[in-house]
């Protein structure tokens, strides 16, 4: 009778004992694809609060555009201060003299994007935990001062695509690029 209860509690203390936890929330997993509209709620707001754009803005053309349209003097880049401001993207552009400001409004909703992109990037070297390609897609109404004004008419629209890596949560740090 006694082996039989040491027996018992020695089962019934192993299944108290907490096991080894496999799960993590933030983890990508090989063939992850996420794709949705989503509001911009607090913690997303504390994301872009906290993302920071880097200090030169370069102008892309394709062949086929001769000028930048809406621009008064074209540089091949800028100097650039940008951040969240309240409900708006401000970004500041410089060009020696000449400067101008957009002004993009959020919108109700953005697009979020995530996926395994299978191009045998890894967080932490482990092939099971795929770096995602990330993009946040805000479009909207802009407005613009200085070299920007006079390319701006009434209801101007914008997309600005913010860019990066990183695992399935979000942070400031995973978005590194801007289009």
């Amino acid at each position: 009778m006694t082996r039989r209860l040491f027996i018992f509690v020695a089962i019934v203390i192993l299944l108290l004992l907490p096991g080894r936890v496999w799960a993590c929330a933030c983890c990508a997993h090989p063939g992850e694809y996420q794709i949705n509209f989503v509001k911009p709620d607090g913690y997303k707001l504390s994301v872009m609060d906290r993302m920071r754009f880097g200090t030169t803005a370069y102008l892309f053309l394709t062949e086929a555009e001769e000028s930048g349209k809406g621009l008064a003097h074209l540089a091949a880049s800028y100097s650039l201060s940008g951040s969240l401001v309240g409900n708006m993207w401000k970004l500041t552009f410089r060009n020696g003299d000449e400067s101008g400001t957009l002004n993009l409004q959020l919108p109700a909703k953005m697009f979020r994007y995530a996926a395994d992109i299978h191009d045998g990037q890894t967080i932490g070297g482990d092939s099971r935990k795929p770096l995602l390609y990330k993009e946040w897609r805000f479009e909207g109404e802009v407005n613009g001062t200085g070299v920007f004004k006079a390319g701006i008419t009434a209801r101007t629209k914008y997309v600005l695509v913010i860019l990066g890596r990183g695992n399935s949560c979000d942070t400031a740090e995973d978005f590194t690029q801007w289009r």
